[in-house]
């Protein structure tokens, strides 16, 4: 795996060992950050990534501008494998173990939001109005959420569909958070 635009391009990122994580693809990072510069100036930019795994969503935003990254993961070994690759890269992030459909109260609201929980567990469900509650949001904030292509999860309330693409087993659906 490696950043593939931006200030980091082409440097590599720790994987993780096994098959408990799924980190989205170089293919399908590069696909969905098209599909998001169109819509976004990411400079500046406040970006959340739950479910980070190994953070890669996030970092790939800031090596385009972002400003800052949370990460959130409930998993140990995934909070102590993000850690290893923003220290790598040096980038302005905070990284909580913590569950996004619990998530702590937010210190800053954020304008990008990676959504990339395991499959078919209706997990995008239940973060998004967890998220919003604890102020993870701006108004008008973007959500991307991967899910897969075969057990496609419904957007929730307060939300609408921006744009919707199949990459193989992942499909990546962009959300426009509903304005206060």
């Amino acid at each position: 795996m490696r950043i593939v635009a931006g200030k980091w391009r082409g440097r590599p990122l720790e994987s993780p060992h096994g098959e408990a994580t799924r980190p989205t693809g170089d293919r399908v990072r590069q696909a969905l950050f098209d599909m998001l510069n169109s819509r976004v100036e990411f400079d500046g930019m406040h970006v959340l990534d739950a479910f980070a795994g190994t953070g890669a969503l996030g970092l790939e935003a800031l090596s385009r501008g972002a400003a800052h990254a949370t990460f959130f993961d409930r998993d140990t070994a995934c909070v102590a494998l993000v850690r290893r690759n923003v220290q790598t890269f040096s980038a302005n992030a905070q990284i909580l173990r913590a569950d996004a459909t619990r998530p702590p109260r937010a210190g800053q609201a954020c304008d990008l939001i990676f959504l990339d929980p395991p499959y078919a567990k209706g997990l995008l469900a239940l973060a998004v109005p967890a998220l919003q509650a604890a102020g993870w949001f701006v108004d008008d904030a973007i959500i991307v959420a991967e899910m897969s292509s075969e057990l496609p999860e419904a957007a929730p309330a307060g939300v609408e569909t921006l744009d919707a693409r199949d990459y193989g087993a992942a499909r990546i659906e962009l959300w426009r958070v509903a304005t206060t």
